[in-house]
């Protein structure tokens, strides 16, 4: 049986730019779980049975558009609030690099989102915890890199 190549948590990474020339990408501090889901919006119609009308009829679908989203959870790292905030609170996006990293290849993907929401929670007894949502804002362009 093979083994399938995976990678690590630490080898998933978001990347925040600073938005300077040349912009410098940095991993703030503290998800201890993180996601990115790329989603395709449908426009659905019904397809009649030409032969049959009175068959059930098959759902067509076609491609309306897509989008991205990045979520993250975590510990609230003092070393990472004002970048969260300065997102948050910003009318522009902000370029984002997500990157995988295999052993033997890198996925990157690279475009605008928005910051739409930082929350903050606590519980009695426990640490202080975040959780980031931020929504692409156009495209991102998916690269891969053998190393």
């Amino acid at each position: 049986m093979a083994q399938p190549t995976t990678a690590k948590f630490g080898k998933f990474r978001v990347l925040l730019g600073d938005g300077q020339s040349p912009e410098v990408f940095t991993v703030p501090c503290g998800f201890t779980s993180k996601a990115l889901t790329v989603s395709k919006n449908l426009t659905e119609i019904n397809l009649p049975d030409c032969l049959d009308p009175d068959a059930a009829a098959w759902v067509g679908r076609d491609v309306e558009s897509l989008s991205a989203a990045i979520t993250g959870e975590g510990v609230l790292a003092a070393e990472s609030i004002d970048a969260w905030y300065a997102a948050l609170l910003s009318t522009s996006s902000l370029n984002v690099r997500i990157e995988i990293e295999f052993p033997l290849i890198t996925y990157t993907w690279q475009g605008l989102m928005h910051v739409s929401e930082f929350a903050h929670n606590a519980d009695q007894g426990g640490r202080t915890t975040a959780n980031v949502t931020m929504a692409s804002d156009g495209e991102l362009v998916l690269t891969n890199a053998t190393t």
